[in-house]
Order: C-alpha cells, then sequence, then structure tokens
C-alpha cells in the first residue's frame, strides 16, 4: 500500500475526487430529466384538457348563434365565424412553430456545471493563453 504521500496515494485522491465530481453531474442530469419528464407530462395534459374543453365550447357557442341568427344573418354568422375559427388557428399554429424554434433548456444547468467544472480544472498556463 502507498504512503500517505506518495503520488500512488495522490492519484487516488484525484481519481476519488474526479469520480466524485462525474456522480454529482450525473445525479443532476437525472434530477433534470426527472423535472423535465413531469413538466412536459403536466403540460401535455393541461394542453389536451384546455384545447378539448375550448373548442367544444367555441363549437357550440358558434352553433347557438348560428341557430339563434339563422331567420336574419345565417351566412354573416357562419362566414364571422369560419374566418375567427381560421384566424385563431392560424395564430396557434404560429405560435406553436415560434416555440419549436426555441430550442429545449434541457441540461442548461448540467451544462453550465461541467463548464465551470471545466475551467476548475485547466492548468492556468492554458485558461490564459485562452
Amino acid at each position: 500500500m502507498a504512503t500517505p504521500g506518495s503520488v500512488g496515494a495522490r492519484l487516488r485522491g484525484h481519481l476519488a475526487a474526479a469520480l466524485g465530481i462525474l456522480q454529482t453531474r450525473l445525479e443532476l442530469l437525472a434530477t433534470e430529466v426527472a423535472e423535465e419528464k413531469v413538466r412536459l407530462g403536466s403540460l401535455l395534459g393541461f394542453a389536451a384538457a384546455a384545447f378539448f374543453f375550448l373548442g367544444f365550447g367555441a363549437v357550440l357557442l358558434a352553433l347557438f348563434l348560428t341557430v339563434l341568427l339563422w331567420d336574419s344573418h345565417r351566412l354573416l354568422a357562419l362566414g364571422v365565424f369560419t374566418a375567427l375559427f381560421l384566424a385563431f388557428g392560424l395564430i396557434a399554429a404560429l405560435a406553436a412553430a415560434r416555440i419549436g424554434r426555441q430550442g429545449s433548456r434541457l441540461f442548461a444547468a448540467s451544462i453550465s456545471e461541467l463548464a465551470q467544472d471545466r475551467d476548475m480544472i485547466r492548468p492556468d498556463d492554458e485558461s490564459k493563453a485562452s
């Protein structure tokens, strides 16, 4: 067995520290994945419920107002509701496309922590050259 001040003991100490850092970073990654999974699940659930109830309510409202105006302005009512539904659908599609182009923030904290770890490990002369 190596003495406490030997190169082997120091190397094992550095290796143990590196493995500890790696384990911590992997645990952070796992936590971020779990949080993102829960967030996406609740987002999809609430979005589906909102889509269903708001869509069904809008169709019923349009039907109600069209029947209410059946004798006088049924074509105007149908045209207005068609234009409104198409406009709202287009706005929602554009918003979804914008959100899709933004990209994910998944692993942002882990990437930041790994960059800090890399900067701490980098030798002084190499960090000054950058």
